[in-house]
């Protein structure tokens, strides 16, 4: 089973608003054909405890600020600020520190699965700024 419409528009928005707030290595994985609780996770890691607070708070923003609004129907860690889970049914964010990111390798876990590729628009309009 393919990633959903919708699970995609999650994704790549959420993914955005990481990238926005200097995240770290932003993959998407597609788990549809592995788990029937979601069809995709979203990575994302920073340096300190704070900078995963404020990228989960760009991300939750984000997706209330969809045509159709998103919220998640459960969060988890966001005490600690050491790896916070939103969980939007159709797409899991899991936003790690670093430490954490390296530890648990949830990349490696998953490597069998397919991405969804993401570039960070800052990224396309810088190349496009330098090629003019």
């Amino acid at each position: 089973m393919t990633v959903s419409d919708r699970a995609r528009e999650l994704a790549l928005a959420a993914a955005q608003a990481a990238a926005d707030k200097k995240a770290q290595d932003v993959v998407i994985i597609d788990v549809g054909d592995q788990l029937v609780i979601t069809d995709a996770f979203l990575l994302a890691s920073a340096p300190n405890e704070r900078q995963v607070i404020a990228i989960v708070d760009a991300i939750e923003e984000r997706l209330l600020n969809l045509p159709e609004k998103a919220k998640p129907v459960r969060r988890e860690g966001e005490r600690s600020g050491r790896w916070v889970l939103l969980d939007y049914v159709d797409v899991v964010i899991h936003v790690q520190h670093s430490e954490e990111r390296e530890f648990y390798a949830l990349d490696r876990l998953w490597k069998d699965c397919p991405t969804i590729p993401f570039v960070d628009r800052d990224l396309v309009d810088a190349e496009a700024g330098a090629g003019e």
